[in-house]
């Protein structure tokens, strides 16, 4: 499909048109430039819908196509210091952690550095191999394409997702940022399609800009944008996790949750699930993800 910004500008909407600058959700994506609950996971190179903690189901196909209405205005970093235990991971928080990737936060268990830039655990060859041992992270928040105006979801796009290199019209985080802003572009503006590189070893998401919203869309896109969950989905926590028990079948709903909270690690914010009428899990199987979403509130 031919870049959505390489086309003429006689064929942009007429929001496109009419704009003065760079959203905010653009600066805190692309830097500075001239020119609850609801979430969605990557675990083990799947789109992941995790609602309250748990898996409710997993989407079969290799890409998702949102609207970005929110961003964390910086990189975040976590350190464990103990090896890498996925369960125990998910069940305890980072001993250091910083929001801002400036400096550890103040409640910190075991803080590393005063500085994030001259801490050990940020020089390359700290982790396993090349790697550093303190991981990077931005928090997004971003709707369905088509259901604009429901569920606003939590992405936790992991270091390797944000910068690196391009694959033609497919881009890392940052650079497929950069590249909307130099063309004077707001993620809310575009659908966005989301999907992993399947050349990598692990869990890894390209960028592409498929479609120019309709004006309803976009004004429905920066009302999500204000939205408290948008909110919640770009703020770091600690102490949060995925708490998944089981892999349910693609689009499979799940038996009602148990009500008893988790320990959670600090990967996810989780808002508050609004209540719903209650859906059986024996229901017929979704292929629409806006149905799929739509079922999530279904034992809250």
């Amino acid at each position: 499909m031919t870049d959505i910004i390489s086309v003429k500008k006689g064929n942009l909407p007429a929001f496109a048109k009419n704009r003065t600058g760079l959203s905010e959700t653009a600066k805190a994506l692309a830097g500075n430039t001239n020119s609850g609950g609801k979430r969605i996971s990557i675990k083990a190179g799947v789109f992941r819908l995790i609602v309250g903690g748990k898996e409710v189901a997993a989407i079969e196909e290799r890409h998702l196509d949102v609207v970005i209405v929110a961003a964390s205005p910086d990189v975040n970093r976590t350190f464990y210091a103990a090896k890498f235990d996925e369960k125990a991971t998910a069940a305890s928080a980072p001993d250091c952690w910083s929001a801002d990737a400036k400096t550890p936060d103040p409640t910190a268990k075991n803080k590393q550095s005063d500085s994030c830039l001259t801490c050990p655990q940020n020089a390359k060859g700290s982790g396993q191999g090349d790697s550093r041992a303190c991981r990077h992270s931005q928090r997004i928040a971003v709707a369905l394409a088509n259901d604009i105006g429901g569920d606003v979801l939590q992405l936790v796009v992991p270091g390797a997702s944000i910068w690196g290199d391009e694959d033609g019209d497919n881009r890392p985080l940052k650079p497929y940022a950069r590249y909307l802003a130099t063309n004077n572009v707001d993620p809310e503006m575009v659908v966005t399609r989301i999907k992993f590189d399947t050349k990598a070893s692990a869990p890894k998401l390209f960028f592409k800009a498929e479609r120019w919203l309709t004006d309803d869309e976009h004004a429905v896109a920066l009302e999500q944008a204000q939205s408290g969950d948008a909110k919640r989905a770009i703020t770091m926590t600690v102490a949060q996790t995925d708490g998944v028990e089981s892999k349910p079948a693609p689009f499979a709903l799940p038996k009602p949750a148990a009500k008893k909270a988790k320990a959670e690690e600090v990967e996810v914010e989780e808002p508050t699930v609004r209540k719903e009428a209650t859906v059986t899990p024996a229901a017929a199987v979704k292929k629409d993800v806006k149905d799929l979403v739509a079922a999530w509130d279904a034992d809250d």
